[in-house]
């Protein structure tokens, strides 16, 4: 059984956490540490935006280096993007500043940053800020640490969750960022997740890889992929679990249920936190023939902005979800397709349209609506979330920098 607690990312055994402010925003926390006291394995999975930041460089060389690692620092206010070889050197600088500020390896730091691209870091502000970091550490500290990961956000979004394995109590937890420049192309935004269970360092990737694909990467806000994206996972075996060596251990299936929960719940804040959103849209594909075919409409239908202009206009304008799954890149019949906007059928087989404006309207008015899309083509299916396009996001992207 699942059960959700508080904590974050500082609620598992032998991790610790802070936020700062170092000066990189004017007055908000924009410094975040998250250390585990004891080695831990890490796992990622990066944007696939061909213009990756600095960061992304960085951690995927030193995954590739080490599977033993203590720390992630994470800046925000500044995303250290299209920054050349000094953005490359700023990354670097702050690996090594928070591995002597900790005492540990080098190779034992992972880094990340969010916020403006084009723009160099103050890395003397962000030096004096890391060694102020580390004196914070605190097994309270998650509030702190998911404060300064912040930029948009109107809110924290954080979670820890716990679960039973060999009689053990194992906690997972976990905060992210993000509400603009969100979608479905890994990884969409920033997430950390500390585990103190005991894994094998390719089990922990496979175990990211695959709740990343069943939760990050079926969120989408405004359709775009940024620079700087990714879900990094530590895992430091200190909850005392003999360790997880395979997937056909019935112990992962039961810790995989509640990692995979958690990054649900995270992206579920991201999409509710979406720039200038209204309305949180949950979008169930249905019969598809493969789940390959299903995530693919669900993700043409979450990213269309006519669809979820119409949705925060609260109008049943069914004809651009079906537009959408024409151009979803799947083979269809159109006239076997079904609508549905929650529990009222608004467009039934052979193109049968016969729906109470009412009916729909109520559903439409709602802050949470569902929309199942059913193809009637085979068993297979997917979820995406997303979130209406309102005036506000706009108005929000037109002055982020200023």
């Amino acid at each position: 059984m699942i059960k959700e607690c508080t904590g974050g990312v500082s609620a598992p055994n032998e991790f610790f956490a802070s936020g700062v402010h170092s000066g990189v925003k004017k007055v908000k926390k924009d410094l975040a540490l998250v250390y585990s006291g004891t080695a831990a394995h890490a796992a990622g999975v990066f944007t696939t935006n061909k213009v990756p930041a600095a960061p992304v460089i960085v951690d995927k060389l030193q995954l590739l280096k080490s599977t033993s690692f203590r720390a992630i620092i994470v800046n925000s206010g500044n995303a250290n993007a299209c920054t050349g070889e000094r953005g490359l050197n700023d990354a670097w600088s702050m690996v090594t500043l928070t591995a002597k500020a900790l005492g540990v390896d080098e190779r034992e730091v992972l880094v990340s940053s969010t916020g403006v691209i084009g723009q160099y870091l103050p890395m003397d502000k962000i030096s004096g800020g890391i060694v102020e970091a580390m004196s914070m550490l605190d097994a309270d500290g998650n509030g702190s640490a998911a404060e300064a990961i912040m930029t948009t956000d109107k809110f924290l979004k954080e979670l820890a969750v716990q679960v039973t394995i060999d009689g053990l109590e194992v906690t997972i937890g976990g905060m992210a960022k993000g509400s603009g420049m969100i979608a479905p192309n890994m990884a969409t935004m920033l997430a950390f997740i500390t585990t103190d269970v005991a894994i094998a360092p390719a089990l922990l990737q496979h175990a990211v890889k695959h709740a990343a694909d069943h939760s990050f990467n079926r969120i989408t806000v405004d359709g775009d992929t940024s620079t700087n994206d990714m879900v990094l996972a530590l895992a430091n075996g200190a909850a005392g679990n003999t360790s997880i060596e395979s997937a056909a251990d019935p112990r992962y299936d039961a810790w995989y249920e509640a990692f995979e929960y958690l990054l649900v719940r995270l992206c579920k804040m991201i999409v509710v936190d979406g720039e200038g959103a209204t309305k949180f849209i949950e979008i169930h594909v249905l019969g598809a023939a493969t789940e390959e075919g299903a995530v693919q409409v669900g993700r043409a239908i979450a990213n269309s902005n006519l669809v979820k202009t119409a949705i925060h206009g609260e109008d049943a304008n069914w004809g651009r979800i079906l537009a959408a799954v024409g151009y979803s890149g799947i083979d269809v019949q159109p006239e076997d397709v079904e609508i549905f906007f929650g529990d009222v059928p608004i467009l039934r087989k052979g193109y049968s349209i016969d729906f109470s404006e009412v009916d729909a309207k109520r559903v439409l008015s709602q802050k949470e609506i569902v929309i199942s899309v059913d193809l009637n083509q085979g068993d297979a299916s997917a979820s995406f979330w997303t979130c209406d396009l309102s005036k506000d996001y706009v108005a929000i992207n037109a002055n982020y920098r200023t």
